[in-house]
């Protein structure tokens, strides 16, 4: 696979040069893309794209509003097209938008009417997410005030950098510490576009609301309780994506507001039915369920592997499994295989881990397997 990083290339660095000439008479084209290819291949993504940023901001104008005229020209004509739709001698697009935006972020404070001006025909060609949040959190109303009527815009890129660039824990993004401490600003714009026609918005809804579940997950329970009532499927999918982290930590109120009540069941298990399990294949394990209740009951069942720490100790990872309707009385056996391979994120210690179950938020049985390494490993 190509590396991220390939994406801020040579030829997108002479691409922007060349259209910064065609709109910059005293342009030193030359110099601009010399200085940045003499460092680019030794970079990363965002460095790469915060040193075009760095020798744009120094060949550009001082003076704003020819700076940002210079920029606006530079647009590619076509917009609303992905990230894979590539800068050419149309104009600049995809992830050329990257460096341009930082320049925008960048020098743009001081006139926050010309560059939201700006930002919004940048994200309509790539995303401007990541650059209006530093006017986010140098005049919040502000910025806020400025992108409120975009929730109605014709633009699905719009609409969307309403959601995302205000989410309050961006990946990538600054942290915006005011909407942490406090969502309440945003939850208007949220509202407004839970019901948006697009996906790709609705899915940006959810995200922002599972960023603000981390440090206020009793509000956003109280959202999904309001939000589910009389939903149709798109909205019922928004929420359930919103809550995902608050159902998987258990939390009661956000259980009920899916009508998740605390389960009346007898577990058994989860029985392993693999004690000892090579690196590479497989934890095979098994629960039986017996309902205790007299009424029909819908369960969301998952499962944690507790796996070994470098310091001996066992940490749980969460993984959904299932959701289903027990009878009254029914028993019903389920049979669970989880592969551990490698994987980026997680390193693997030999030695005794866990399994445990957890179903409408309460934890069931805790049964112990070996993990066996390679001797290389070890």
């Amino acid at each position: 696979m190509e590396p991220f990083k390939n994406n801020i290339s040579p030829d997108l660095v002479r691409c922007i040069g060349g259209h910064v000439a065609q709109h910059h008479a005293d342009f030193d084209r030359l110099g601009f893309e010399a200085d940045i290819l003499e460092e680019l291949d030794s970079l990363e993504l965002k460095q790469r794209a915060a040193l075009i940023a760095r020798h744009l901001d120094h060949h550009l104008p001082r003076e704003l509003s020819a700076r940002f005229a210079i920029m606006q020209a530079m647009l590619h004509p076509m917009t609303e097209v992905a990230f894979d739709r590539g800068s050419d001698e149309q104009g600049i697009r995809g992830w050329g938008m990257m460096p341009l935006g930082m320049v925008v972020a960048a020098s743009g404070l001081e006139d926050f009417d010309a560059s939201f001006a700006l930002l919004k025909e940048m994200t309509k060609r790539a995303t401007a997410e990541f650059d209006v949040r530093p006017f986010l959190a140098s005049d919040q109303d502000q910025a806020l005030a400025i992108m409120a009527p975009w929730v109605k815009d014709e633009s699905v890129h719009v609409r969307r950098l309403v959601s995302e660039g205000t989410r309050p824990r961006l990946p990538w993004g600054m942290r915006l510490q005011a909407l942490v401490a406090d969502p309440t600003p945003t939850l208007p714009l949220l509202e407004a576009l839970k019901d948006d026609p697009e996906d790709y918005v609705r899915r940006s809804v959810a995200n922002h609301l599972n960023d603000i579940a981390k440090d206020h997950p009793e509000l956003v329970a109280d959202i999904a309780k309001r939000w589910l009532k009389g939903a149709d499927r798109n909205r019922e999918k928004l929420v359930r994506h919103a809550c995902r982290s608050l159902i998987k930590q258990g939390h009661t109120a956000t259980l009920e507001a899916f009508g998740l009540n605390p389960p009346e069941i007898r577990v058994e298990g989860p029985h392993v039915l693999t004690s000892e399990v090579a690196y590479g294949g497989a934890l095979g394990f098994n629960i039986e369920l017996v309902s205790t209740s007299s009424k029909t009951q819908d369960l969301v069942i998952d499962y944690l592997i507790h796996f070994k720490k470098a310091n001996g100790t066992l940490a749980p990872k969460v993984f959904k499994w299932t959701k289903l309707t027990l009878a009254p009385g029914e028993r019903l056996t389920l049979s669970r295989s989880h592969a551990i391979r490698p994987i980026t994120t997680r390193v693997y210690y030999g030695g005794t881990q866990a399994v445990s179950l957890r179903i409408n938020g309460q934890d069931f049985g805790f049964s112990e397997f070996e993990l066996v390494m390679p001797t290389a490993m070890n």
